[in-house]
Order: C-alpha cells, then sequence, then structure tokens
C-alpha cells in the first residue's frame, strides 16, 4: 500500500492591529500574547506546526507599542521583509514626553539621517544604527522611518537624543499601511500574501 502523502499546510497571511499590552511570543507567563486574539484554529499552528509551517509574526512589538503586525506560517515571505539586507522600511507615529521646537527638531533630524549610537539596553550592548527619518508633526509627535529592526530602536533613538517614547505605534510595513478600520485587536485574514 502506497503511504499517502502529507497534504501541505497551506499558506496563511493575517494583518492585526496590534494593542498595547500583548506581547508577540507564543507564550508568555506575565503577559497575554497577540495569538490569543486569533481564532481558535490558529492555534495548532502556534504550537504543533511542524518547523516551517508555525504561525508567527514578522518582526515583533514590544508590549506598550501598537499597530500594524503581520502574522504567517510563510518563511520565504517572511524573510524577504524582516532580512536586513533586503532594506523594506517600516515607519512609526511616536510621542514623546519632551516638547522639540523647531531647532531642535532640525538637530534631531540631522543627527538620525547620519545614524546614531543606541545605547546599551538588557542583553544588547551600544549599537550602531543605519540612517534614519524623522519627520515632526507637532512638537511632541513626530513620524520615524527605518529599514532595520535592531532591539527597541525606535525608543533608543529618541534616548540617544535625550528624549523618552511614551506612545508608539508602527503605522507602515513597505508599501502596506495599517488599516484605518481595523480597531485595536481587530485582525483580517488575506487570500494572499500582501504586497509589500
Amino acid at each position: 500500500m502506497i503511504e499517502q502523502r502529507k497534504k501541505e499546510t497551506p499558506k496563511i497571511y493575517i494583518i492585526m492591529n496590534k494593542p498595547e499590552g500583548y506581547v508577540c511570543s507564543a507564550v508568555s507567563d506575565s503577559h497575554k500574547t497577540v495569538y490569543e486574539l486569533l481564532p481558535s484554529e490558529f492555534q495548532e499552528l502556534v504550537q504543533n506546526a511542524k518547523r516551517g509551517e508555525r504561525l508567527h509574526t514578522i518582526g515583533r512589538l514590544d508590549c506598550n507599542t501598537s499597530g500594524l503586525l503581520i502574522f504567517t506560517n510563510d518563511g520565504i515571505f517572511s524573510h524577504n521583509i524582516s532580512a536586513p539586507e533586503k532594506h523594506i522600511n517600516k515607519i512609526y507615529e511616536a510621542e514623546l514626553k519632551n516638547s522639540v521646537l523647531k531647532e531642535e527638531q532640525i538637530i534631531y533630524q540631522k543627527k538620525a539621517l547620519q545614524g546614531l549610537v543606541l545605547p546599551a539596553e538588557k542583553k544588547y550592548g551600544e549599537q550602531k544604527s543605519s540612517p534614519m527619518t524623522i519627520t515632526f508633526k507637532s512638537e511632541s509627535k513626530c513620524f520615524i522611518e527605518l529599514s532595520e529592526g535592531k532591539f527597541h530602536q525606535v525608543k533608543r533613538t529618541f534616548s540617544a537624543l535625550g528624549n523618552e517614547v511614551i506612545k508608539l505605534c508602527r503605522i507602515k510595513i513597505g508599501k502596506l499601511e495599517l488599516n484605518k478600520n481595523l480597531k485595536p485587536g481587530d485582525y483580517k485574514i488575506l487570500n494572499h500574501p500582501p504586497e509589500i
């Protein structure tokens, strides 16, 4: 009797507006995870699927950061977005603790464009960033665009500039923008990979 070939798991693509208070890990002792926000049929693909077919997030947003998050079990698609050599830009909207006047905004922008030495945090020592673009909306709100994904990069960037991020939301990955109709915690299952 010829053994039947195991059916390949279909490729899954989900976009979510990640709310604050959730982590991007599959398991956490201290926080709720983003996977808890997905339907139960996806839980099996988080914990028990074989390597290469597991549902995962492309990049992570920390517990206090909200915004655009992509889930997939397509490893090639995931690599093409997250690999540093692909240079896929991400845009974040940041609210800062200290107001930044016009003259100082120009200094922030110049320093970010040159790349900054990010201060050490947790197990990560000082790191040099690639150039980033900062665009101010107001004295305390701005957009920051970057192509890397270093640990807490946006927060460490503003720390290096002598400020502090008090609210952070990722609004864009490549060409994909956060859908304004998705409320925090809402998600959308796609029939095909999103254009990035």
